[in-house]
């Protein structure tokens, strides 16, 4: 290319951004915005999703940075009202907010509206984090402070921001997904001082046998690694081991 047609060369700026050639837009950025009738497909396009990233961030920072303290309660949104596991759960919601502490669940039925409600009959904060879900209920009734989240790692940043550590009642996929993030948090000190209670022996010795035995012994992970998890079947010593 001649200095003369580097000098015509057209381009076009958009903020940061240089579009030159076949990457040119039609119009400007104002135009876009304020033109109703223009195209509509950039709500399904990457740029556009990260400002959705974003938004869910300042919402859920904003919405949470004054809770105080605060646990976080995993369990099965399956476990049924009037099991052990669910009074379990209102027990240790009851527990943490009577030591002062706001609990926080995933928002949903069973384990989680157990928790909620074990908070919220006793006076404290009590805390929803849902996830879009296609076959989820929404915020179970005793959630006093609701985000609704689309993605579940800006979900999973707000638990691990807003809370001094996690009791994870016998749950299913999400209820691992959540307890192996934040071990593998912890394992890497991504986050310090980070207890991790593990509620219901007889549901948890099975897994935690098969990491003792068979990960641990075949190097996969330092036998160390399983003191990062604390086992229980008593509420008062769950909360002592996550509050002090």
């Amino acid at each position: 290319m001649s200095s003369a047609d580097e000098r015509e060369l057209k381009e076009q700026r958009l903020g940061p951004v240089v579009r030159r050639r076949g990457q040119m837009q039609p119009g400007t950025a104002d135009q876009r915005l304020l033109d109703s009738s223009g195209p509509s497909d950039f709500v399904h396009q990457d740029p556009w999703r990260v400002m959705r990233i974003q938004s869910e961030f300042v919402d859920g920072f904003g919405a949470l940075a004054e809770v105080g303290p605060a646990i976080s309660v995993f369990g099965s949104a399956r476990t049924r009202e009037g099991t052990p596991e669910y009074t379990a759960g209102v027990a240790l919601g009851r527990a943490l907010a009577e030591a002062g502490y706001a609990v926080l669940t995933g928002g949903g039925p069973g384990a989680m509206e157990a928790a909620n409600r074990g908070a919220s009959e006793a006076g404290g904060v009590s805390v929803g984090l849902g996830i879009e879900l296609p076959f989820e209920q929404g915020l179970n009734s005793y959630v006093d402070l609701g985000v609704n989240f689309r993605y579940f790692f800006v979900r999973k940043t707000c638990f691990v921001k807003y809370s001094q550590g996690f009791v994870v009642l016998p749950g299913g996929l999400g209820t691992l997904d959540e307890l192996f993030e934040a071990l593998t948090l912890v394992q890497t000190r991504k986050v310090t001082r980070f207890p991790i209670v593990l509620y219901g022996t007889e549901y948890w010795e099975g897994l935690l046998g098969w990491l003792r035995n068979t990960v641990a012994k075949e190097g996969k992970i330092a036998p160390g690694d399983l003191d990062l998890l604390e086992l229980t079947d008593d509420v008062d010593e769950a909360v002592s081991l996550l509050t002090t």
